[in-house]
């Protein structure tokens, strides 16, 4: 979609110089061909500019170490190109688009992005302010109805349009009906187009108000259009004769679709999480289909012997053909959310036994899917948190114990415990400043546990895990050494050493005694 878009803008080129000929005014095709041949100058021109001059001159005045020196060169270069393009009878639009692309070829792009930036919202808005300037309310008033009839022959004609053209490349139905109302809008270089045709003679006055009065409304209602794409393209695809066109390509590519498994695992989505499921279900010989809409994923992995099909998994029929009612699990792996539901809904419709775990991207969705069905759900945002204060604490030489303590009460309180966990201060077990220079790991003996009262002979550490105490904290106080008859206490904190898997192996064994 946003390549369609791009596409589109860049359009407005070739059209902005075939204006003149329409016009009549006297233009013939020997001067719409001097202009392209102009055109084509100036874009290879830009061309050898990126990647031999410019580069250069930004090193010079990079090398000045001024950020003043920069950000204006920066801005002659956009602003110089632009109106270089102007002069020769282009538009200044191309100028702007050539000039970023020159910038981008240089190995200062980023920099140039970061210092331009703070301008880009300052340009929009008086790119609007100016929209707003040309418009005519009063005419707008007295004309309501036909830039009313004017607003939904454009959107119903841009959705046609664009959806037929996602489909003739092969996405799916509701991908396509998605991509049709993304793109419903007036684009914002169809003003530049409209005030040419009119100073041309192309289009009056009044075609030119009803226009731009259409094309502001129908950027208006873009927001609310793309929020409501994925619930109205999953509705229309549901609906009984839709749905069966839409299967009809993913029947085609699906090159036949598994045979009457039993008890295996079904994949929807094949990004990177059902890609490594996928993988370690093979190596252990578990039964499993994966269900993806790239098609091009699909016949890559096709021919690495995969079970994978190519099909929607919010469809009924798509999950019955990979065997939804004899499956043991369902796993989601898609970003899609609204598909994210529909999928649950009809697997837990259709399989009451059925497993599911589907993995999304938002804590917020956690109670809605399960609403729905799903057994667990794991949301990626806050598994990122658990591994980011997992392992910002062990930097910190938090004991091992507490931290998997935390993250298990987290998990078992279906995410919702972290705000009443209380950490002990850092002070009470920083052990890189008792002992430093060596890979040690902690264990606090917590409220309850069966290790008070015992002492360190008792609990046969060394012959049971392999991992030596090398000390151990109460309260302010370190022993270094214990003895064998050192007995434990509430609150203590043992610190073992060994190599990570006897540590492991120790922590695991402490943690039978809670």
């Amino acid at each position: 979609m946003v390549g369609i878009l791009i596409f589109q803008d860049l359009c407005v080129v070739p059209l902005m110089l075939f204006i003149p000929i329409l016009s009549g005014e006297g233009a013939t095709l020997t001067e719409v061909g001097i202009k392209m041949g102009q055109a084509v100058l100036i874009i290879s021109g830009t061309l050898l500019s990126a990647r031999w001059i410019v580069p250069k001159l930004l090193h010079e005045v990079v090398s000045t170490r001024s950020r003043e020196l920069f950000i204006t060169t920066i801005i002659l270069l956009c602003l110089g190109t632009a109106l270089l393009t102007a002069n020769f009878g282009l538009s200044l639009a191309l100028g702007a688009f050539l000039a970023g692309l020159i910038i981008s070829e240089s190995e200062y792009a980023h920099q140039a992005t970061a210092e331009v930036l703070p301008f880009k919202d300052s340009f929009i808005g008086l790119f609007f302010v100016s929209v707003g300037m040309l418009m005519n309310i009063s005419y707008m008033g007295e004309n309501c109805l036909k830039i009313a009839v004017a607003v939904t022959l454009i959107f119903v004609l841009k959705v046609i349009t664009g959806l037929s053209a996602s489909v003739l490349t092969g996405s799916p139905l509701r991908s396509s009906i998605h991509a049709g109302l993304g793109l419903a809008q007036v684009g914002e270089f169809s003003f530049v187009l409209a005030i040419a045709g009119r100073a041309a003679g192309l289009i009056t006055e009044d075609f030119y108000q009803i226009f731009l009065s259409s094309s502001v409304v129908t950027m208006m209602m873009t927001p609310f259009v793309l929020r409501a794409a994925s619930p109205v393209s999953a509705w229309i695809t549901s609906r009984h004769l839709l749905k069966k066109i839409g299967n009809l390509k993913r029947i085609s590519e699906s090159e036949g679709y598994p045979k009457k498994r039993k008890d295996h695992v079904i994949i929807v989505g094949f990004g990177l999480n059902g890609r490594n499921l996928a993988k370690v279900l093979k190596e252990a010989e578990i039964p499993y289909v994966v269900l993806e809409m790239n098609s091009d994923t699909v016949r890559e992995m096709k021919k690495r012997g995969d079970p994978i099909y190519y099909g929607d998994g919010s469809s009924k029929d798509i999950l019955h053909k990979m065997g939804i009612d004899r499956a043991r699990l369902l796993v989601v792996a898609i970003s899609d959310a609204v598909s994210t539901r529909r999928i649950v809904a009809i697997a837990r419709s259709e399989n009451p036994d059925l497993y599911i775990l589907v993995r999304t991207r938002y804590l917020i969705e956690v109670d809605d899917l399960k609403a729905l069905g799903a057994d667990e759900v794991i949301p990626e945002e806050f598994e990122t948190s658990i591994e980011i204060f997992s392992r910002v604490l062990h930097r910190y030489n938090f004991p091992g114990n507490v931290i998997l303590d935390m993250v298990e009460k987290i998990r078992s309180d279906s995410y919702t415990a972290l705000r009443n966990v209380e950490l002990p201060k850092r002070h009470l077990f920083d052990k890189c400043e008792w002992i430093p220079e060596m890979e040690i790991e902690g264990y606090r003996i917590s409220e309850g546990s069966h290790m008070v009262e015992k002492n360190i002979a008792e609990l046969q550490v060394r012959k049971k895990t392999g991992a030596t105490i090398i000390a151990i904290r109460r309260g302010p106080k370190v022993h270094t050494n214990p003895e064998p008859d050192f007995t434990f206490r509430e609150g203590d904190i043992v610190l073992f050493t060994g190599d990570r898997e006897k540590m492991n192996a120790a922590l695991m064994y402490f943690r039978q005694f809670r």
